[in-house]
């Protein structure tokens, strides 16, 4: 028998997606604060500590939970929204930005999942959101997630959000996949993570692509995003700066400003 509720759901858009969760009487769902987007006249919302699991741990069982959100960059409290009525009635979740939302059953991927800060956008009551430490120095200091990562744990549905278009990898035992830090979205437990330095000073220094990979090696699942939300506000925060108030052109260029001047786009 399952922990965590049992829900159903449909995935609408394409770049802007939103989850419809269909709940039976008494089912619930629980949600970061700001995805709600819709719900039925028969779901009542409730703000709660922490992710809901434990709810005869008492207050200050309750405080130590929502305090290791905040770790992760959440906010302190969650959202549960409960069917009271007598039918099947629907809630809905939006993302937060373009990408694509992903189902996870936990159930089917050995009950655990290990996946980037501010990934998480809800899932059956029942799912523990909890935080990961990191066991590894070079992980903690250099894998852009720190020593902290989140994990949701359970038996039941849960959904990730992340940017541009997402990839499932299947690593077998042994097999080694080097990511940008910034593109991993999440893993099964089973898989190993580690923080590698790029090899090569030019690679280093003039590459573009950071000075360190994430290095993942299976057996176990990985996923992927072509876009980060990091690297899409680096790339608006480029074209919003420039010269005396003018968008700058030359951000992919180590010439930078000087490469306006000698294109002839001069800043006088």
């Amino acid at each position: 028998m399952k922990n965590t509720h049992e829900i159903d759901f449909q995935i609408f858009g394409e770049e802007m997606q939103f989850v419809e969760i269909e709940l039976d009487p008494q089912e619930s769902v629980v949600a970061e604060p700001g995805s709600f987007m819709m719900m039925d006249e028969d779901i009542e919302m409730n703000t709660i500590f922490g992710d809901g699991t434990k709810e005869d741990q008492g207050m200050f069982g309750k405080i130590l939970g929502a305090g290791k959100r905040v770790l992760t960059g959440e906010k302190l409290f969650m959202t549960a929204f409960t069917h009271q009525g007598d039918s099947k009635a629907k809630v809905s979740f939006a993302s937060p930005y373009p990408g694509k939302i992903i189902p996870l059953d936990l159930s089917e991927i050995g009950n655990k999942v290990i996946c980037q800060k501010d990934s998480f956008l809800c899932a059956a009551k029942g799912t523990s959101v909890g935080i990961e430490f990191s066991k590894k120095l070079g992980r903690g200091f250099f894998g852009g997630e720190g020593f902290i990562m989140q994990k949701l744990e359970g038996d039941g549905l849960a959904f990730l959000h992340a940017g541009g278009y997402i990839v499932r990898k299947e690593l077998l035992v042994g097999e080694q996949l080097r990511v940008d830090t910034g593109c991993l979205v999440g893993f099964t437990s089973q898989v190993d993570y580690d923080i590698q330095f790029v090899k090569g000073i030019k690679n280093a220094v003039f590459g573009g692509e950071g000075l360190f990979f994430a290095s993942l090696v299976g057996p176990g699942s990985v996923w992927i995003q072509s876009l980060p939300i990091s690297r899409l506000g680096d790339r608006i925060l480029t074209h919003s700066k420039g010269y005396f108030g003018r968008a700058g052109k030359g951000e992919g260029s180590i010439l930078g400003g000087i490469g306006d001047l000698l294109d002839g786009d001069g800043i006088f």
